[in-house]
């Protein structure tokens, strides 16, 4: 079969466009930006990958044949040539998501991870465990995760990894990607509002997600934290599968984190040891590179995850130990004679908090400097404005960017700042600004959830011609 995938370059299309190929159907791709890193694993995959959205690609004779079936992403709309094209002429479609369903997860043991939060680093976790045990799982992530080749793949046993989304599934199915997934293993990492373009509230959300508990069986396991309120009243709204609850506890435990089934029991401040206490009994022990409570969190939700499919925790807490990271999560990309930069997919005003909290935690009086993109869908439309002053106590300096596509004036941020703060539109600028607040042991985070117009490689770049 020919499948087309329109919006191929996401990290979701992409994936499943690589799971396609495995399942040996002829497959092609078409977006409004073909770039790496996804656009070099689907060419490594042998997918041929068309640039725009012209509907002339999708016929003869620049095609060999019309697709037998189109799977459109969803963020495609009515009024995309292509999309007007398919409906048209009567060509077949479907969803991402619901074609994932039909032709993959089929039969499987799904372990699907969602919430607002760390769902990419937790959905590899999962996978690699399940790997380091020996149990070859298949899974789909939404990033490049550095144990595996690849972001998606159909494996070897009836495990399969998702990271389970609740953005819609396209423009003719709005439910979340999460609920066609017939999930086992679902862990709940966390809920906030987010995605304020499709959603218009919390209480949006937590309907999808009272979906997805819904499509959850008896014989499954519902793994989330204690201390989520949002989750909380999810759960409150009828529940049909076993709980299992976690919590990150230090000396002052509430009573709440006291009375979770698991727990993890911080050995270093940082995050980058600790223990797995279950039932109140110490079941395993990590010590990895990883660093944040945000990271204790999702490691200790993959462990429980783990064990409902026979992986013992103290097998789960060895594979951490050799959890890589993934790509674009704190990543680290270069030391330039002592002053590190990082890479990191901020998408929300929590997400930078605990990222910057478990650099402070980490580095100690070492000085940061994070420089910020507000790209996301939902920073874009200013709707967590007021809070995003107060997410980079951690950091000695921010330097916030304003792209232009940001309608909403970002002076407030600087002005109500706690830490010095300065507001930025050029990018070299930016730059050069980032470079004279620089000095030996200093670690600058670029965080954004796009390529920020290259400005990592810039700035390593003027960093590595300023220390000549």
């Amino acid at each position: 079969m020919h499948i087309h995938i329109l919006g191929i370059c996401g990290t979701f299309m992409g994936s499943l466009a690589q799971l396609a190929k495995a399942l040996g159907h002829r497959v092609t791709g078409s977006d409004a930006n073909v770039y790496p890193p996804m656009s070099t694993q689907l060419e490594h995959a042998g997918i041929e990958l068309i640039q725009g959205f012209d509907p002339q690609f999708l016929q003869p004779p620049h095609m060999e044949t019309t697709p037998d079936l189109v799977i459109i992403g969803n963020a495609m709309s009515r009024g995309n040539p292509s999309v007007e094209y398919v409906l048209n002429q009567g060509i077949p479609y479907t969803s991402g998501p619901q074609w994932l369903r039909d032709h993959v997860l089929q039969g499987k043991w799904v372990m699907a991870v969602a919430g607002t939060h760390g769902k990419t680093t937790t959905s590899s976790m999962l996978a690699w465990i399940l790997e380091y045990a020996g149990m070859e799982p298949g899974y789909l992530i939404g990033g490049v995760t550095k144990n595996f080749p690849t972001s998606a793949r159909l494996g070897g046993t009836p495990f399969f990894v998702v990271e389970a989304d609740e953005y819609d599934s396209a423009f003719f199915d709005k439910r979340s990607k999460f609920v066609h997934y017939n999930a086992r293993t679902v862990i709940l990492n966390n809920l906030e509002f987010d995605h304020a373009d499709i959603f218009p509230d919390l209480a949006a959300i937590q309907k999808q997600f009272h979906h997805l508990v819904r499509t959850v069986p008896n014989n499954g396991l519902l793994i989330s934290p204690t201390n989520d309120k949002a989750l909380a009243e999810v759960i409150q709204q009828g529940c049909w599968t076993p709980q299992q609850q976690f919590a990150v506890i230090d000396n002052e435990k509430t009573e709440q984190e006291n009375s979770a089934e698991w727990q993890a029991k911080l050995l270093a401040a940082d995050g980058s040891a600790f223990a797995v206490l279950h039932k109140g009994e110490k079941v395993a022990q990590v010590h990895w590179a990883q660093t944040g409570i945000h990271n204790v969190n999702n490691g200790l939700a993959a462990i429980i995850a783990a064990r409902h499919v026979g992986v013992t925790p103290e097998h789960g807490a060895k594979a951490l130990e050799q959890f890589a990271g993934v790509k674009r999560r704190m990543e680290m990309l270069a030391d330039v004679h002592s002053i590190k930069v990082y890479d990191d997919f901020a998408h929300h005003p929590t997400a930078i908090k605990t990222t910057l909290a478990g650099l402070r935690a980490k580095v100690g009086d070492e000085k940061i400097i994070a420089i910020i993109e507000p790209r996301s869908n939902t920073m874009r439309m200013g709707v967590h404005k007021n809070a995003l002053n107060q997410c980079c106590t951690d950091a000695d300096d921010v330097l916030w960017y304003q792209p232009a596509n940001v309608d909403w004036a970002m002076d407030d941020i600087v002005n109500k700042s706690p830490v010095p703060a300065k507001l930025l539109r050029d990018l070299d600028e930016l730059i050069h600004c980032a470079i004279s607040l620089s000095e030996a042991n200093t670690h600058i985070v670029i965080m954004s959830n796009g390529g920020f117009g290259g400005v990592h490689q810039k700035l390593i770049e003027q960093l590595t011609k300023h220390a000549l």
